[in-house]
């Protein structure tokens, strides 16, 4: 996890709090540490799982396989540990709820940035589609039968089309973003679905 939340070595005794409740398996951890931090921080599996690799190699937890998931739970050595840095924990706790309320604050004004940029995007959008009715509404009966006419308004449309589209993902993603939950697959869907799109316009147009 970053410094800016945990300082130099606080995270491996904060994990090692963690499974004193209970054992977990990793994602469980993952799930923990995001609960206490209100959903503003969602630690990574590279962040994760070195320092339960670690912890293990010190004696302090052990793994079990379990299907296939691998729980981690504390040993009698990780526990010793826990009671003798128990000052060390609690200024930890005294840390991470300046940490939940720092990353608060950067999530608000990460959002409001965001929904001033999608006000702004949809505002642009509507003009443009304003802006292309209005060109095609002033075109005399004749005009409106030219098919070079008719694709420039419909050429208007698709954009219009395509801005509305990008400012909405762009600020739901840099909302979730600025709260740590961006899954790797929304990107993957994402750049599937317009590759996949992409393609079957490509076609159409030029059949």
């Amino acid at each position: 996890m970053s410094p800016a939340v945990f300082a130099h070595g606080h995270l491996r005794l904060y994990l090692l709090s963690l499974l004193a409740e209970r054992s977990m398996h990793g994602y469980e951890l993952i799930q923990a540490l995001s609960d206490r931090f209100g959903g503003t921080y969602v630690p990574s599996a590279g962040t994760i799982y070195p320092r339960l690799a670690k912890l293990e190699e010190e004696g302090l937890v052990t793994k079990e396989a379990d299907g296939r998931k691998t729980v981690y739970a504390i040993t009698d050595a990780g526990r010793a540990e826990l009671e003798q840095r128990a000052g060390d924990l609690d200024g930890i706790e005294v840390e991470l709820t300046d940490s939940v309320r720092r990353l608060a604050d950067e999530v608000r004004s990460s959002v409001t940035d965001a929904m001033k940029t999608l006000r702004a995007d949809l505002a642009a959008a509507a003009r443009e589609a304003r802006e292309s009715a209005e060109a095609f509404g002033t075109t005399t009966p004749a005009d409106a039968d030219d098919p070079r006419v008719q694709s420039r308004a419909r050429l208007r449309d698709a954009e219009a089309a395509l801005t509305e589209f990008r400012a909405e993902l762009r600020a739901e993603m840099r909302v979730q973003t600025a709260r740590g939950i961006l899954p790797q697959e929304v990107v993957d869907t994402l750049t599937s679905g317009l590759r996949d799109l992409r393609r079957e316009v490509i076609a159409q147009l030029r059949r």
